[in-house]
């Protein structure tokens, strides 16, 4: 049969609905993964800041993803060239399970998650400019109107500073508007430099926890219902005075980049909640840091496949003149219809890896070349097998 009349009776047969991706999995664990990606010897081949292997990419410099199904698209492009390397170098392929797979592809998603350290000399300068040595004390200079910032090393960590700024925000505009004090904005760089400043200048070892790790996105989603954030940042339709939909990945960034934002928009913000809530909540550092991470989940997840163009996606790319349908006969690989672990993106994902390091049975004359995929094929591949699974 040709492909294209396979996939049209493909389209055809498959049921009306269309199954989107989720937009969030509580299963993707990025600080499990960082331990899997260890644990699963691929630190033998890749380097991840500064450490690991020089065999394979350094992948702590390579472009992050937008999506898992972007990630998930490199991965298999890169399997053959890998998978060959583990041979010559006698690698035992490391066996991974859906939620294994699922934490390593978090992991990697997340790696330009924290930012580069910023430049005190720069931050110190920062620091004048923006006016805050006018009400804070750092290293021996500076006001008397607000804390000294250098007792306490917390503001080493974004997270830390983005929580303390957001709580202490509505007081200290209040200052700054008595002390006819322009309230000043930051990008993420100066705030970083103006983090590093702080943490040179303090004198004081830090205290506390600095949530230097990524949060958990389960309970970051709980915190942006409880907290109310829902109450402004739930609509899908856009228009120039609407609060921005924070699943949108123009409104992602890093660590920095949100600390940043949030200080920026808090007036509007404040305003916002004062005429829709009874009071503005405060912010544990603990709560930004799983709001951040169930923020960058709802990213992670964003992008969603249309399983009618993953048929032809599926014939196109060859898988289905080796794979077998609802007990297809003469095919060289597995049927698909009986696969089990197909339910979730992650267990696609597992499935793929396990196929990527299989060899082609057929004669080298009779092989097709390796598929590559995009992402949004991968996503539109993986809604198809899917639906395979559904409707057994």
């Amino acid at each position: 049969m040709k492909p294209a009349l396979l996939a049209l009776l493909l389209i055809v047969s498959m049921p009306a609905v269309v199954y989107g991706q989720p937009l969030f999995s509580s299963q993707h664990d990025p600080v499990a993964g960082e331990r899997l990606f260890a644990d699963k010897g691929c630190l033998r081949c890749h380097t991840i800041k500064g450490v690991g292997g020089k065999i394979g990419p350094d992948l702590g410099r390579a472009e992050r993803p937008r999506t898992f199904f972007d990630l998930a698209a490199a991965l298999w492009n890169h399997a053959p060239r890998m998978a060959g390397r583990m041979r010559e170098l006698g690698i035992a392929r490391p066996p991974l399970t859906a939620t294994e797979a699922g934490d390593i592809t978090a992991y990697l998603f997340t790696l330009d998650y924290f930012d580069r350290p910023g430049r005190p000399a720069v931050g110190k300068r920062v620091f004048a400019e923006k006016r805050c040595i006018a009400c804070h004390r750092v290293g021996g200079s500076g006001g008397s109107v607000g804390p000294p910032l250098g007792e306490v090393k917390m503001y080493a960590s974004p997270i830390a500073l983005a929580a303390s700024m957001w709580n202490h925000g509505p007081q200290m505009t209040a200052a700054m508007e008595a002390h006819k004090i322009p309230r000043p904005t930051f990008t993420g760089p100066e705030l970083l430099d103006l983090i590093a400043y702080i943490n040179q200048a303090s004198a004081t070892p830090a205290r506390g926890q600095l949530y230097v790790l990524p949060g958990r996105p389960l309970d970051g989603r709980r915190v942006f219902y409880e907290k109310r954030c829902v109450v402004c940042h739930q609509s899908r339709e856009r228009t120039d005075e609407a609060p921005p939909d924070l699943a949108e990945r123009r409104a992602q960034g890093s660590l920095i980049d949100f600390a940043a934002a949030m200080w920026n928009k808090a007036p509007l913000m404040t305003r916002a909640m004062q005429s829709r809530l009874d009071a503005v909540p405060r912010l544990r550092p603990d709560e930004f840091a799983d709001l951040v991470a169930y923020l960058y989940s709802v990213q992670y997840f964003k992008q969603s496949g249309d399983p009618r163009r993953g048929v032809i996606t599926a014939v196109n790319r060859g898988c289905l003149d080796c794979h077998a349908l609802y007990g297809e006969r003469g095919k060289v690989a597995s049927d698909l219809t009986t696969v089990a672990g197909l339910d979730t993106p992650a267990g696609v994902l597992a499935g793929l890896w396990k196929h990527s390091l299989i060899d082609d049975p057929r004669p080298p004359h009779e092989r097709r070349p390796w598929p590559i995929f995009s992402g949004a094929e991968m996503a539109d591949l993986v809604a198809y097998l899917r639906t395979l699974t559904k409707t057994k």
